[in-house]
């Protein structure tokens, strides 16, 4: 949850010490030429697109120089409006004004179909389909849709499966990225043993721990659970969910594994659990996405690269997992020129041009990872094209917000009460289950 934009900035240059760098085969040989080299002139025509990206970061600049390529491509005149972590809220006042953007990048599936079924967003043309029904894996359409029909296009998106480290602290405890749950415990293990806590945990931000979950019960339940468990239609008292428990009790019912123990783990905020790994180098590890990144030039003053590397996040099942998290364009206020302009979003010619830049991740699956400036944000989107229609969003942020994104409530304060003592797992899930039976009433 919180996600994409927390710190969004680009990935540094670097090599990846892990298998996932590996990457390669059809995909770098895909074609990045574009489906709208004919796109119809739209000089004289203006358009607004809102987003919650700010200045500063970079994420803003980019998506501009991406707009200003479809200004160049058609002659329209687009300006960027942001709205940071309020734009959903900003969007409705504006639309009960009559006053909405042409487009709005939506970040996250929940609010889309919540706009989609007001009737607030509108649906995508037969060409805008078409060109991401030919560019995205079918379960990425299936995101931008609801009730059947296409309302967004996921332009940006986000890996939610990657576990940062230093690699001087591998070095030292002599151990290797880890590739399954039963050798990241193994690892977590020799680390402690070496005299530094294995893992930093960001408890202190409940959303990280539902990341956790997330990630655990996505690779060992499989897809299918994990779908029916967001809709809320099997239970959190499920076996499926204790197994999912118990397993994140194999590491964080391990005092020695974390630093400050449970107790410290709980008190730490995200951001400093980047920090504590990387600057005051007090761990050797960090769950959480690829914005990670982002905190680790910013924050720890580290190098992405050299202080710092990524490997996927273990697989817990049959197969690692890929949770992610993304921004929808969804246009508000129809028109040929707003839906070519999602269109152009949806090409692999638009992601190539942030893509270049760094800190993003496509899941254009006709976009070249060859374009990715470095290792380390290749391997990451290779993660989630690879992943097909295995990839899932981010679970909390399709729940009601009183169950899975409410600080000091619902899923993020059992699952940190869990945190701090992880050994009754059938408890947990009772209360989960609770909670989570009110709040999708």
């Amino acid at each position: 949850m919180r996600t994409n934009r927390v710190i969004g900035t680009a990935l540094a240059a670097g090599l990846l010490v892990s298998s996932a760098v590996a990457c390669g085969g059809d995909d770098d040989k895909k074609s990045t030429s574009s489906g709208t080299e004919s796109a119809a002139s739209l000089k004289g025509v203006s358009l607004e697109v809102a987003g919650a990206w700010a200045a500063g970061g970079g994420e803003q600049t980019n998506f501009q120089k991406v707009l200003d390529a479809f200004s160049k491509k058609t002659g329209a005149k687009v300006t960027f409006t942001s709205n940071g972590d309020t734009l959903v809220t900003v969007l409705a006042s504006k639309i009960a004004g009559g006053s909405q953007p042409d487009v709005a990048m939506m970040p996250n599936q929940a609010a889309l179909a919540d706009f989609a079924k007001k009737g607030w967003a509108k649906p995508l043309n037969a060409a805008v389909t078409a060109e991401a029904d030919k560019n995205f894996s079918k379960i990425w359409t299936t995101f931008g849709s609801v009730d059947g029909k296409q309302y967004g296009v996921y332009f940006k998106g986000a890996n939610k499966s990657t576990v940062w480290y230093r690699p001087t602290s591998f070095q030292d405890a002599g151990v290797q990225p880890p590739t399954t749950w039963a050798d990241f415990v193994k690892v977590s293990q020799t680390i402690a043993d070496s005299g530094t806590p294995a893992i930093s945990v960001g408890g202190a931000d409940g959303w990280t721990l539902t990341d956790w979950f997330e990630n655990v019960y996505l690779s060992q339940a499989g897809p299918d659970n994990y779908d029916k468990l967001a809709k809320h239609e099997i239970k959190w008292t499920d076996p499926t969910v204790k197994t999912a428990l118990k397993s994140l009790a194999e590491v964080w019912g391990k005092k020695e594994f974390l630093n400050g123990g449970q107790a410290g783990a709980v008190q730490t905020d995200f951001p400093t659990s980047v920090t504590d790994t990387f600057k005051a180098k007090k761990a050797a590890m960090v769950y959480e996405g690829d914005f990670v990144a982002g905190v680790i030039t910013n924050d720890a003053g580290a190098k992405v690269g050299t202080d710092a590397l990524m490997f996927p996040f273990p697989a817990v099942g049959s197969t690692a997992p890929v949770v992610s998290g993304g921004d929808a364009a969804a246009i508000l206020k129809d028109s040929p020129g707003a839906q070519e302009l999602v269109k152009y979003l949806a090409t692999p010619e638009a992601a190539e041009i942030w893509a270049k830049a760094g800190g993003f991740v496509s899941p254009n699956k006709s976009l070249s990872l060859d374009v990715y400036p470095d290792a380390i944000s290749k391997a990451i989107a290779k993660s989630v094209i690879d992943a097909g229609d295995n990839v899932r969003f981010d679970m909390s942020d399709l729940a009601p917000a009183s169950f899975g994104g409410t600080k000091g409530a619902g899923e993020w304060k059992i699952l940190q009460d869990f945190l701090k003592n992880p050994t009754n797992v059938d408890a947990t899930a009772t209360q989960l289950e609770a909670a989570a039976a009110k709040a999708y009433k």
